[in-house]
């Protein structure tokens, strides 16, 4: 055992944390979160915490926040409004242990050491501490903690402790802490256990065996009840005593489906493995992973870190094998949000999965296809075509955005943005179509992508409406501005609904021309006439940009550039966000923009920017942002680093990765995954000019000079691509695949399996 908790001998592999702080305890236990797309645990500790159940905190704060969630997992909590949430499971890794009737607890006695790693390699979390007792014995004990991606079903701990002293009477009890909370149970036995939800009535089980050795011996367990060990003995000064729990954990989404059986039966395959062979699966898993994922930089150490542990999360947070669940805001690390998708999944997310792990992507598309009806639902409810979907969703594809919440002194705040914040439907319709064009994964587009494109073009043309000056206007939207709502014309979201329509035609003379008894089947269900596609023609000539032809500027949304200037960098040293500092009414009447808004148009559709727009939209709305949202710095990032902005992209960088990196308290709701996705992009997509939307793999790299080199791998239509790049060429490897061309800034070149090609940079 004494190996397996041993990390990893790279320190650039290792996140580290010591001591603890009950300010930075909640934050710590977001950062170092694992999971495995189906589970996710907070790195709250095991042992020496007290339970977790008081109601109301007034002046006090939460010491630790331990939780187990299952992806898909959602009911209707006591909440008002109510909304949909995750439910949290069983804290399957809560150990007790109690010395001479006294409980190991952080707050008695005096801990003399404790260091928590989150090793990014093994993907495990390690945890040593030593602890004095009031009555002088000192614990020392080292842990592992894993959820296994060989086996989505399964979780491993191990831990190994001893104490100094002889005598001591020592009672270990193992539990699944708060079992079945909020749920109702329908079976309880020794090593089994299943709940219901209330509302939704999904169900979950849960299935755990635990040992315990003690040198050579094995001890036997008390089972007093269900999920429960005990041990007892008397300490002998350095003996190590050995514990080692296995928990399986299945799902169930329909009432009349039992999840027992399934836990029962994952349970079996890892005890008949044995816990050693579940951690060395585990560990080639992530090891096959990390080849196909990880990005290496030369030339900067800080934000190579961080960008592995971006990548960690976002491999952890995604299951292809389930196209029923989205990744959520805060993905399985936290509450925040309550496990809600948003935009973020489509164009934060999206392009990692689609570059390196498409089986991840087509599954969360394939959610966004099963969720069809509730956004078409949506569309008609508000008086529109097509599919509208929803700001927030969890599982069912209903809109889960609150009309409105109760503010700080009772009085009701209306929320609008379910109601407006539109552009969510071209913002899937985008991660759609480039995943297809990355992939050419035709099966899907016939399948499902075509007629969601269809759908929400659908739905734009009805919702752009001709108006008396002869154009189309978008009125009373959000774009991703949050700072003005109810606006009208927003450019975000009107190029984004344009380009949507164009696509939507696209994909229709696509279908008639490769798969003709196809498109005539989707035409034929979804009632798609010619007239009606003569409409959407008319409608891509016709919608108002808000785009000065002279100057190439985009107004953000009509009426922006009569607002008030604003100084944002005055603000720049307020924790506070400048919304709360200024007030919510001189914000909306100030060119203030909360996230990357105009410039996320830049970097999401490049084409609308010609010449020397970009800049020109760059210079102008890039001093006007606040950065309201964890999303705004890695946005601006990925387009500060394709026009050349290398330092002011680098900030940016590394503000996005402080956001988690940092044991910032406001982290305690889980780690801000779609900023991770972006930081991602800013390198990969940004530096690296990595673009798979063309007719062939395109690198436009623009390198930072303090960096030496910048290598990572792709997949691109059944390829997989290895790509360095250095100040001076691009070497790429075709790993596997047929030969292919590749465009290195202006020239074409093929590509040939088990080569290497270089390409100079001049």
């Amino acid at each position: 055992m004494r190996e397996e908790l041993q990390p990893t001998p790279d320190p650039g592999w290792l996140l580290t944390h010591d001591g603890y702080s009950v300010m930075t305890e909640s934050a710590v236990e977001s950062r170092f979160a694992f999971g495995n797309g189906f589970l996710g645990m907070r790195a709250a500790r095991s042992m020496s915490r007290g339970p977790t159940w008081a109601s109301w905190l007034g002046y006090i704060r939460w010491a630790s926040w331990p939780r187990c969630y299952v992806a898909g997992l959602f009911d209707m909590p006591n909440t008002e409004p109510p909304v949909p949430a995750l439910v949290p499971v069983a804290d399957w890794s809560r150990v007790r242990l109690v010395l001479d009737g006294q409980p190991l607890a952080a707050r008695d006695g005096e801990m003399l050491h404790g260091t928590r790693r989150l090793d990014l390699r093994r993907f495990v979390l390690l945890s040593d501490w030593t602890h004095r007792m009031p009555g002088g014995a000192t614990f020392t004990g080292r842990e592992l903690r894993l959820l296994s991606l060989a086996d989505r079903a399964v979780g491993l701990q191990i831990l190994r402790f001893a104490l100094d002293r002889d005598g001591v009477e020592v009672r270990l009890e193992a539990s699944f802490g708060l079992a079945g909370l909020g749920m109702e149970p329908m079976r309880l036995e020794r090593d089994l256990a299943a709940w219901r939800t209330e509302g939704t009535g999904k169900a979950v089980g849960m299935a755990g065996a635990a040992t315990l050795s003690r040198g050579d011996d094995v001890a036997e367990a008390e089972r007093p009840f269900p999920l429960r060990w005990v041990w007892r003995w008397r300490s002998v000064a350095g003996q190590t005593a050995d514990f080692a729990r296995l928990v399986a954990v299945a799902r169930a989404d329909r009432p009349e489906d039992d999840p027992a059986p399934r836990a029962a039966a994952a349970l079996e395959r890892s005890r008949s493995l044995g816990w050693r062979a579940v951690l060395a699966a585990h560990e080639a898993a992530w090891t096959e992973r990390w080849t196909m994922n990880d990005v290496v930089i030369e030339g900067d150490d800080v934000l190579q870190r961080a960008l592995r542990f971006a990548i960690y999360h976002l491999t952890s947070a995604a299951n292809p094998d389930d196209e029923r669940v989205s990744i959520g805001a805060r993905g399985l690390t936290g509450d925040a949000y309550f496990g809600h998708a948003f935009w973020d999944t489509e164009i934060y997310l999206l392009p990692f999965y689609t570059a390196v792990w498409p089986e991840a992507a087509r599954a969360l598309l394939m959610y966004r296809f099963h969720t069809l009806p509730g956004a078409r639902e949506k569309a008609l409810r508000l008086g529109y075509r097509g599919a509208l979907y929803p700001w927030e969703s969890a599982d069912t594809g209903a809109e889960t955005t609150p009309d409105s919440v109760l503010g700080p002194n009772g009085t009701p705040i209306e929320i609008l943005t379910g109601k407006m914040e539109h552009h969510i439907s071209a913002d899937i319709a985008y991660a759609v179509w480039h995943y297809w064009r990355a992939t050419g994964d035709d099966a899907f587009l016939l399948q499902a992508g075509a007629e969601i494109l269809i759908e929400t073009a659908r739905f734009w043309v009805s919702r752009a409406v001709v108006e008396a000056d002869g154009r189309r206007h978008i009125r009373h939207v959000i774009g991703p501005d949050e700072y003005h709502e109810d606006v009208d014309d927003n450019a975000f979201t009107n190029v984004m609904a344009r380009w949507t329509i164009a696509r939507g035609l696209e994909v229709v003379a696509l279908l008639q021309a490769r798969w003709p008894d196809a498109a005539a089947a989707l035409r034929t269900s979804l009632a798609l006439d010619d007239d009606e596609l003569a409409a959407w023609r008319d409608a891509t000539g016709r919608i108002v940009d808000g785009r000065d032809p002279e100057s190439g500027l985009y107004e953000q949304f009509a009426g922006f550039h009569d607002l008030a200037l604003l100084d944002v960098a005055d603000y720049a040293d307020h924790a506070l966000p400048i919304d709360v500092v200024i007030g919510r009414e001189r914000t909306q009447g100030s060119q203030v923009v909360k996230q990357a808004d105009v410039v996320a148009l830049i970097a999401l559709l490049p084409g609308e920017f010609p010449g020397s727009s970009a800049e020109t939209n760059f210079r102008h709305y890039e001093p006007r942002c606040a950065h309201g949202s964890s999303l705004s710095a890695a946005m601006h990032a990925l387009v500060a680093a394709r026009l050349g902005h290398a330092e002011m992209a680098l900030r940016y960088m590394h503000e996005t990765a402080s956001l988690d990196l940092d044991p910032d308290p406001n982290s305690a709701g889980g780690v801000r995954i779609a900023g991770l996705g972006g930081l991602w992009q800013a390198v990969v997509r940004g530096f690296g000019g990595l673009n798979l939307a063309g007719e062939r793999l395109e690198i436009d790299p623009r390198l930072p000079p303090q960096w030496q080199s910048l290598s990572f791998r792709t997949r691109w239509r059944d390829r997989t691509v290895a790509i360095k790049i250095t100040p001076e060429r691009v070497e790429a490897t075709l790993l596997t695949g047929e030969s292919m061309e590749i465009g290195v800034r202006a020239s074409f070149v093929t590509l040939e399996q088990g080569t290497v090609l270089r390409v100079g940079l001049s």
